[in-house]
C-alpha cells in the first residue's frame, strides 16, 4: 500500500514518518508548510497517482490559534481536507483525517462516545465537525480519528510562562485526557498497518491518553519535568483563553480498542519524551518536498 503523509513543520509529521518508514509500507511525505495559502486546484501535482491512502497529519489541536485566525482555520481544518477527500473519491483512494475533542461542547457529564453528535463551542471545533460531516458524505473509505488534548500545547504554555516570569492560570474545572505526539503516531501507524492488511473498518474513532485529569493538575504534572525551570507559579483560575475550553473533553476509546486492538497508554509515561520531541521539532528536520 502506498501511503501519502501530508504534514507541516510540527513534530507529528516527523515522528509518524519515522515510524511508517520502519514498516513494509511504501511511504511518501508531502510537506504543506502553509495550509492557509495552499493551492487546492493543484492536487494532481501534490498527490501521486498510485496513492492508496492519504494520511492528513496536520494536527490542529489549539483552539486559541484558531480563534485568532478564523479564515485560516476554515482553510486548514475544512477546505484542504475536504478537497483532498473529493480528490480521493474520484481516484478510489482512502483517507485518514485527524479531528479532536473540540467537536463537543463539554456539557455531557460522562465521557463522549464516537456516535455523540458534535456541538462545538469554538472555531476549531466548528470546522472540524463540519469536516467530519463532509468526509462521511464524500468518501465512504475514510478513517476519522478524534484526539484528546495536545500534551505539547500545555508544555509550551509552561515554557512561555517561564520566559515571561508570569503566573500561569489553568482552569481546574476543565477535564480531559492529553495525548503525546509519539503516542498518536503509534496509534496512527497501527491503524494504517491494519488497513494495509485489508481491514474494512472505515468510520470514526477516538483516542486519548489513559487517565482523565483537569488542566490545573496537568500543569502541576508538567512542572516536575526535567528541563522545566523551577519556581513556576500555577493558579487554578479561568483565563480569557479558557472561556473557549469545554468543561469536559473526556473521550471513550473502547471502539478503537475493540476494532484495532489499540490500548490507551498513560500520558504521564510520555511527558519526558514529549519535551524532548518538542526541542527536536524546532529544527524542522522533516525531509519532504513542499506542496505547490
Amino acid at each position: 500500500m502506498h501511503v501519502l503523509v501530508v504534514h507541516d513543520y510540527g513534530p507529528l509529521g516527523k515522528v509518524l514518518l519515522e515510524r511508517l518508514r520502519d514498516t513494509s509500507l511504501q511511504v511518501s511525505p508531502l510537506l504543506v508548510s502553509d495550509p492557509v495559502n495552499a493551492n487546492l486546484d493543484a492536487l494532481e501535482d501534490w498527490i501521486p497517482e498510485d496513492t492508496d491512502l492519504i494520511v492528513n497529519a496536520l494536527w490542529l489541536a489549539d483552539p486559541e490559534v484558531a480563534e485568532c485566525d478564523p479564515e485560516g482555520t476554515h482553510k486548514a481544518a475544512f477546505s484542504l481536507p475536504v478537497a483532498m477527500a473529493g480528490f480521493a473519491r474520484e481516484r478510489d483512494m482512502a483517507m485518514l483525517q485527524l479531528s479532536s475533542c473540540y467537536v463537543f461542547d463539554g456539557r455531557k457529564q460522562s465521557g463522549y462516545i464516537t456516535s455523540n453528535p458534535g456541538q462545538p463551542v469554538n472555531e476549531l471545533g466548528n470546522w472540524q465537525w463540519e469536516c467530519e460531516q463532509a468526509l462521511r458524505t464524500l468518501l465512504p473509505r475514510h478513517i476519522i480519528l478524534r484526539t484528546g488534548w495536545s500534551l505539547a500545547r500545555f508544555i509550551r504554555k509552561l515554557q512561555a510562562s517561564t520566559r515571561t516570569n508570569e503566573t500561569l492560570s489553568l482552569p481546574g474545572r476543565c477535564r480531559g485526557q492529553p495525548v503525546s505526539v509519539r503516542d498518536l503516531a503509534r496509534v496512527m501507524t497501527a491503524v494504517i498497518q491494519q488497513l494495509d492488511c485489508g481491514a474494512e473498518v472505515w468510520g470514526t474513532y477516538q483516542y486519548a491518553g489513559a487517565e482523565e485529569i483537569n488542566l490545573y493538575e496537568l500543569g502541576l504534572a508538567i512542572t516536575g519535568l526535567p528541563g522545566i525551570p523551577e519556581g513556576i507559579r500555577i493558579v487554578d483560575e479561568v483565563p480569557d483563553w479558557a472561556l473557549m475550553e469545554p468543561v469536559n473533553t473526556t473521550l471513550i476509546c473502547t471502539k478503537i480498542r475493540n476494532t484495532f486492538g489499540i490500548k490507551q497508554q498513560p500520558w504521564r509515561s510520555g511527558l519526558v519524551d514529549e519535551l524532548a520531541t518538542l526541542k527536536k521539532s524546532n529544527g524542522r528536520e522533516v525531509a519532504s518536498e513542499p506542496a505547490p
